[in-house]
């Protein structure tokens, strides 16, 4: 069975995942072969998202309902996930790129290793301009960070050069996008960080 790169996103409630999955699959759909798998504690609704938004052919996004936390289905109990990104793979073959989209979390949620290969952190500027400094392992530990909204920074009083700082003290040399899907409907920056990855696997 060939074996896909799997990219995690994860991230808060509200920040942006879906519509950054979204965005990804536009921008990607015509250069690598894509799947999604999304993870909801009791319902489809990401899942219902993209399909309706058109963004793959419906059965190749595969929803889970966790029934638990979000961060034990990515990095605890990964059995449901595990199957979802496996049977995508032997349906679909060969697949380039599973995204694996996490329920909304807190500034701890990770994935496991045994799930994914690369992992990326959503925050938005909505929830302030300290969030970055607070860091926690999602913030620190990802591959890459997406501080996503920043066409609100003026509405909320959000300074984005903090921002910008902070989540370099916090992450060194980990790459760090800042992502406005209003302004940039592609993601371009994002799409091209997992161009790279793909190119590296």
């Amino acid at each position: 069975m060939n074996r896909s790169l799997r990219v995690g996103v994860g991230g808060p409630v509200g920040s942006g995942k879906t519509a950054l999955v979204a965005a990804l699959c536009r921008t990607l759909a015509a250069e690598a072969r894509l799947a999604v798998v999304t993870n909801d504690i009791y319902t489809t609704e990401d899942a219902d998202f993209l399909r309706r938004a058109g963004v793959l052919a419906g059965e190749r996004i595969v929803a889970v309902e966790t029934g638990c936390c979000p961060h034990t289905a990515i990095r605890d109990d990964i059995g449901a996930n595990l199957d979802a990104v496996e049977g995508l793979e032997r349906r679909f073959a060969p697949l380039d790129l599973v995204l694996v989209e996490s329920g909304g979390d807190n500034l701890t949620a990770t994935f496991s290793h045994g799930l994914v290969d690369r992992q990326i952190f959503v925050l938005d500027v909505a929830g302030g301009d300290k969030v970055p400094r607070k860091g926690g392992p999602g913030v620190t530990g990802a591959d890459l960070l997406v501080i996503n909204k920043t066409d609100l920074a003026g509405a909320v009083g959000a300074d984005l050069s903090v921002m910008a700082v902070d989540a370099g003290a916090r992450r060194g040399k980990g790459p760090v996008v800042f992502c406005s899907l209003v302004e940039d409907p592609g993601a371009g920056a994002v799409a091209e960080w997992v161009r790279a990855q793909l190119a590296r696997s």
